[in-house]
């Protein structure tokens, strides 16, 4: 891919200050489990694939990226044309090792993504979620890492790549488990296999100061090779704008988040009014923090 091309891609799915403001609508049984959380029962494949497209009518205008999976409202969302012609789509490209109700545990390429049994058309980008541990597969996270960046080359695609950093049991059992020495060490591995943007946890969940946020946003920083941008799971809803900020102001190119901006609106009757009335307020005020003080993908090492 020339120097050219990839401006172009990145581009496709970054706002016109060469920041990113994404929405993360890629979850699927978490998703379901947040419903039955929600009060609103256990619900069947169609209310998720309609939570979907109201997520991308709502809040695919606000965005310069929308993340979704295959599984539930990728077709409806390019047949009905959900989202505007000027926010890229971002499809996943993880297959989830995941028991009814709980985390992720282990991750590989979904075949059916890159083998070309799912159209990519009007894609540009692809996503991998990588489970990092200190554990003895390790080594084949990273291959992992380098096979999803060349897969995404290959079928023309950028290619997003995020690690979410989990303990051993041995290290829980020790007391040992650092999260944010982890989520440092995933990056020093996993930024420079080649991707083209790297998705991180916040550091500190958000919790910290703004003065405790702003340092380790900084540390964070000097762990990573390339433009990266913040996720927001496990994040206070409340306080994802201002670590957002302190990440930007340490140089990240933006966001791609999902419950931090829609996860109250999990069950609401109406949808699409609430999403107008909480998650559209919550996304525009993100985006004007990444037009503020992201640094442009292009500048980033």
């Amino acid at each position: 891919m020339t120097a050219h091309q990839q401006e172009a891609t990145l581009a496709s799915i970054a706002l016109d200050t060469g920041g990113f403001a994404m929405v993360a609508m890629d979850q699927r049984e978490s998703l379901r489990a947040m419903f039955d959380a929600a009060g609103a029962g256990r619900p069947g494949d169609d209310v998720l694939v309609e939570f979907k497209r109201a997520v991308a009518r709502v809040l695919g205008p606000a965005a310069s990226g929308f993340l979704i999976d295959r599984h539930y409202a990728l077709d409806e969302i390019r047949a009905d044309r959900s989202l505007p012609a000027g926010t890229g789509l971002i499809l996943a490209a993880d297959a989830l090792t995941q028991a009814d109700g709980g985390p992720v545990e282990e991750t590989d390429l979904d075949s059916a993504v890159v083998d070309g049994t799912v159209s990519l058309d009007g894609v540009s980008a692809l996503k991998l979620l990588v489970i990092w541990r200190r554990d003895d597969r390790r080594e084949a996270r990273v291959e992992l890492a380098r096979r999803f960046v060349r897969e995404a080359r290959r079928l023309g695609r950028l290619s997003v790549l995020e690690p979410v950093v989990r303990a051993t049991p041995r290290e829980l059992d020790d007391r040992t488990w650092d999260a944010e020495e982890a989520i440092q060490e995933a990056a020093d591995e996993l930024s420079a296999v080649g991707q083209d943007l790297y998705k991180v946890q916040v550091p500190l969940a958000g919790a910290g100061s703004p003065a405790e946020q702003a340092a380790a946003s900084v540390a964070l920083a000097e762990h990573i090779t390339g433009p990266w941008v913040v996720l927001s799971q496990g994040v206070d809803r409340d306080r994802f704008a201002d670590a957002v900020q302190a990440a930007c102001r340490a140089g990240a190119s933006g966001f791609l988040a999902g419950r931090a901006l829609w996860s109250d609106v999990v069950g609401s009757e109406d949808p699409e009014r609430s999403l107008a009335e909480r998650a559209l307020p919550r996304l525009e005020h993100l985006r004007a923090i990444v037009e503020r003080d992201a640094r442009p993908w292009a500048e980033a090492r």
